[in-house]
């Protein structure tokens, strides 16, 4: 979900090789929901083993790892920890949109709809505790490393880039840059030719690097008004002022100074007041809970514990991860080669 800057961040297509040789920490949930709604079959239903386990999180995180790493990225996932407790009712909300969309589903099917149906699918995805567990076991089997968040996962992500152990966080959520990660980068997980819904055409979905500094230096705003921004259009943690766009909400913040300003200003001009405390909400995005990662570390894949987890497991087909995984090492060998015949010259 995530507060909605598309409109008023700068944006810069790169290529998945232009992030050759970088340290990318990624918002782990972020991206295992999109896999988990898009890695479905043509009526909707999610992949699944023969014993009706769910496995599109571990064929998504499998596949596209194993493409990052092919590209040269140094991938970190980054898991959720306790959520902030003003996340409560959008949790609920989102309860209550997959009940709907899970109703809407079956009617689809019931119709045989099945495009319909597998719209209304991929509103349903869910990712369990269990899930997260063998997500993080098949990372550590592949040599990728991962950490465990205190509370947000792209909070834990920025600051680790502001801090340096990391180049850039990756997410589909503009939250990072509230949460003052120097460089985001988006459709990390889905690159490349997709149908558009609906239509018989394709696009190409390409990589997307935004620069904090950038975006607020052609906003002519701080790091606080962005934040001020995303309290008006509602974040996760609190509603947005209605009738309050993108270009609304940044007039609205070139003509305040304070927080209380702005709360003044809303209060006068929409009749509305905030229904949480949004000064906790500005310090947590200032100052997010975050948790030493300690030694970072990558490795060669152990190809036994990778098996083991996707073939035996979960009935993945073993020719073709033997060969995703053979032609990685390959990879990593060629381009281990060729950086060290780069010092050469």
């Amino acid at each position: 979900m995530g507060v909605d800057l598309g409109d008023l961040a700068v944006k810069r297509t790169i290529s998945l090789d232009a992030l050759s040789g970088k340290v990318v920490a990624i918002d782990a949930f972020n991206m295992i929901y999109q896999f988990l709604a898009s890695i479905r079959q043509e009526d909707g239903t999610p992949l699944m083993d023969y014993k009706g386990n769910v496995t599109a999180h571990l064929s998504g995180l499998f596949y596209r790892t194993t493409k990052l790493l092919e590209c040269g990225m140094r991938p970190i996932y980054v898991f959720d920890g306790k959520p902030h407790r003003f996340k409560a009712r959008v949790q609920e909300e989102r309860s209550q949109t997959k009940k709907k969309a899970e109703e809407k589903w079956k009617e689809a099917l019931a119709e045989e709809r099945y495009e319909d149906a597998r719209k209304f699918a991929q509103a349903t995805s869910r990712l369990t505790p269990e899930m997260v567990a063998e997500s993080k076991s098949l990372l550590a089997a592949m040599g990728v490393p991962s950490v465990q968040a205190e509370s947000e996962g792209e909070a834990q992500a920025s600051v680790m880039v502001q801090k340096g152990l990391a180049h850039i966080t990756a997410s589909q959520d503009y939250d990072a840059l509230l949460f003052g990660s120097p460089l985001l980068v988006r459709n990390l997980s889905i690159t490349g030719r997709r149908k558009v819904p609906r239509q018989d055409r394709y696009i190409m979905v390409e990589p997307e690097e935004i620069s904090l500094k950038e975006t607020l230096d052609s906003l002519g705003i701080s790091r606080d008004k962005l934040i001020f921004i995303g309290l008006l259009l509602g974040t996760d943690f609190n509603e947005g002022v209605k009738r309050v766009g993108p270009k609304t909400a940044l007039k609205i913040v070139r003509e305040v100074n304070t927080l209380e300003e702005l709360i003044a200003y809303v209060q006068q001009k929409y009749d509305y007041g905030f229904e949480v405390d949004i000064e906790e909400i500005l310090h947590f995005f200032l100052n997010p809970p975050y948790k030493d990662p300690g030694r970072l570390k990558w490795s060669e894949a152990d190809t036994d514990g990778v098996m083991k987890i996707l073939v035996q497991q979960h009935d993945f087909s073993q020719e073709r991860v033997e060969k995703t995984l053979n032609d990685l090492t390959r990879m990593m060998k060629e381009r281990g080669a060729q950086s060290r015949l780069e010092q050469w010259f």
